[in-house]
């Protein structure tokens, strides 16, 4: 226990008052600000380990329980069908007569049979069921382009080619209408070993024979952009490939104890130095993402490019007893909190980052949802994802934040992170964030200059706001199909407005989300900010 941590532990034992620390946001005007593209909150479903068959689908069909959950959190676009998983996977594998659908060997995850039981046409059923926007990654590794124009076809033609007809035969008669294709995926590593460089010419050839069909919505192509920090792969694509070849630029980084491959470390039996050590490595994400726009911004300062964050999250040993290849991982309270501040970093680029997506989406990796058998629970990442989707399509709100430090091992980082968004009926959403394992934090919301809260005057109008919190006594805190609902939203009521400002007591290891609603208005005025 630090110094500061045993000072307030002698004043709780003796009766002196352990008075939280405090810290002022300051919201800001909206105006030239961006909208939070609801396609952040996208989500990312893989042919690996128990992620589709056995958790989305039970017994060859698509499980309610999971259709529920997803359509719940207002899930925006879901990824398929990889990950590394993508480039050795042949579409036409996964259409027509289950009967006669080929068994092949799933040689990155495990060398497990693929039976293709799950192929093109349960997946745009699953997306519908959902509500989501099918992101569909196309196979650069081991595929042609002909091959990708051709399930671009199938998807999307309406017309009485032969891949049209065989749509219609399979059992679908209008067109899909698929936008969103990802041309590849980590074609550094997994998807190929290349360089840069030919990736860039390939991606060219790609992008010219895969077309938008009449009638089809235009292509938003997906460039396979960098690993991490790896920023000379983005300043390549970004000088070699023609913006107008290109919708968006992808971005993988995932959180790993150590900062390195391959992963260390519990999901679940870990110290303080872990949790920290863990949390910095999350905190990356905002230069990574910055460094990487700064870069994009030299070629294209109108934006026209999307950063594309399509895989990223907490990535730890697999748990013990489990196939090491199908990557299952328990979720913890600390998992959460690196989604909640994920998510925050995402809507601070709005400009640039316009769709991302959680990896994965149930039984792999930073899981929303974990399935054993016909039994289903819902991580704290769930509920980070529930209790955060009102930034969907919210217009950016700056927000000034000057944290204190959370130290430890002589390793500092800032204790508390926020966004905030107003929604189309002038409702202001405010996401707070404490990663202090020890110490509560109050937080001062406030507008000023050029913004105020409206509604907040007198303390007779605290109506106006409610709020809700994630939180547990641990960070490796954690629900298991015997305690479902261990870690779940609570309503909190730890907020007091005084005079236009909220005052918020955000516990330790705390998400909240506070609502306030009427308008943010203009400081010297009543002009709504929309």
């Amino acid at each position: 226990m630090g110094k500061s941590k045993w000072l307030l532990f002698f004043m709780g034992l003796t009766g002196y008052p352990v008075r939280a620390q405090q810290v002022t946001a300051v919201l800001g005007d909206t105006t030239g600000q961006p909208t939070v593209s609801r396609h952040v909150y996208g989500h990312f479903a893989e042919h690996l380990g128990r992620c589709i068959y056995d958790g989305i689908t039970r017994d060859g069909t698509i499980r309610t329980d999971v259709v529920d959950a997803l359509r719940a959190i207002r899930v925006p676009n879901l990824r398929w069908p990889g990950g590394c998983f993508a480039d050795e996977y042949h579409w036409r594998d996964g259409i027509g007569p289950m009967e006669s659908r080929p068994v092949r060997l799933n040689t990155t995850w495990g060398m497990v049979e693929e039976d293709n039981s799950f192929g093109t046409h349960e997946f745009m059923e699953l997306c519908a069921r959902i509500g989501a926007e099918p992101y569909v990654a196309g196979n650069v590794g081991t595929g042609t382009p002909q091959e990708m124009a051709g399930w671009i076809e199938y998807l999307n033609s309406g017309s009485n080619s032969a891949l049209a007809v065989e749509r219609r035969a399979n059992g679908r008669e209008q067109p899909y209408g698929v936008s969103l294709w990802g041309v590849g995926n980590e074609s550094w590593g997994c998807g190929g070993d290349m360089t840069p460089e030919h990736y860039a010419n390939l991606y060219r050839q790609y992008a010219n024979f895969c077309e938008t069909h009449p009638g089809a919505p235009r292509l938003r192509k997906v460039a396979g952009g960098a690993n991490a920090d790896d920023y000379h792969w983005t300043e390549v694509c970004m000088k070699n490939i023609p913006t107008h070849l290109m919708w968006g630029l992808s971005l993988h980084y995932y959180t790993w104890l150590e900062g390195k491959w391959p992963p260390t470390g519990s999901a679940t039996a870990f110290g303080e130095g872990e949790y920290a050590r863990a949390m910095r490595q999350a905190l990356r994400m905002e230069e990574i993402i910055a460094k990487h726009s700064a870069i994009m911004d030299r070629y294209d300062p109108e934006k026209k490019v999307a950063l594309v964050v399509d895989e990223w999250g907490i990535w730890t040993q697999a748990e013990p007893g489990t196939n090491p290849a199908f990557l299952y991982q328990q979720n913890s309270l600390r998992d959460a909190l690196i989604a909640a501040s994920t998510l925050n970093i995402f809507h601070h680029h709005a400009d640039r980052v316009k769709v991302a997506n959680l990896a994965q989406a149930v039984n792999v990796l930073q899981a929303l949802i974990l399935t054993e058998g016909d039994r289903m629970l819902l991580t704290p990442t769930y509920h980070v994802f529930d209790l955060m989707q009102v930034h969907q399509d919210g217009k950016h709100v700056l927000l000034r934040l000057a944290s204190p430090a959370y130290i430890h091992d002589g390793q500092s980082i800032p204790a508390v992170n926020a966004s905030a968004t107003v929604d189309s009926t002038g409702t202001v959403h405010v996401t707070l964030v404490n990663l202090d394992p020890g110490n509560e934090i109050e937080v001062e919301l406030a507008g000023t200059g050029d913004a105020r809260l409206a509604g907040l005057n007198t303390r007779a109008s605290i109506g106006n706001t409610t709020a809700r919190i994630l939180t547990s006594a641990s960070f490796t805190d954690h629900n298991t199909f015997d305690e479902p609902e261990r870690v779940r939203p609570q309503p909190f009521t730890g907020f007091l407005a005084v005079d236009g400002k909220l005052q918020v007591t955000l516990p330790a290891l705390s998400v909240v989300q506070v609502a306030v609603a009427g308008h943010l208005q203009k400081a010297n005025d009543d002009t709504t900010i929309k």
